[in-house]
């Protein structure tokens, strides 16, 4: 009994050729334009240094409450400065402060000292609610 060896199809060699090629060009094809290939690397670039953009202005933002918080300890507290932005926050003054009324429009001083009467001018001002 003689045994016979088949020999394997050409296109089976073909077809596992093929299909190793199509592999390797979705890897090369994956390498260049795939999430984390070459060209999305330019993207990743760019969008770290946006971000750390981001981050350096929320630092920044951070470290102003931080700085506004660390005033309102007692020990930094300037009694003058507190009464004089609470007077400026309720409107309110001391008899002995000088007040300068400013147009609101201009940011300029209502009257000067080369104004006749201030008087009616300042008047004028405070019946009509302008502050």
């Amino acid at each position: 009994m003689s045994t016979r060896l088949k020999r394997p199809a050409f296109w089976r060699h073909l077809g596992i050729t093929a299909i190793l090629i199509a592999f390797q060009g979705y890897l090369g094809y994956s390498f260049f334009t795939g999430q984390f290939g070459i060209e999305s690397q330019d993207v990743l670039e760019k969008e770290i240094e946006e971000l750390g953009a981001t981050s350096a202005a929320l630092g920044a933002e951070i470290e102003s409450y931080r700085h506004r918080i660390s005033l309102f300890k007692s020990s930094s507290l300037d009694p003058d400065l507190v009464s004089e932005r609470a007077r400026a926050l309720l409107s309110m003054s001391e008899p002995d402060d000088y007040v300068v009324m400013v147009n609101a429009t201009t940011g300029k001083p209502v009257s000067g000292s080369g104004a006749g009467s201030t008087t009616n001018e300042l008047s004028g001002e405070i019946e009509s609610g302008i502050d």
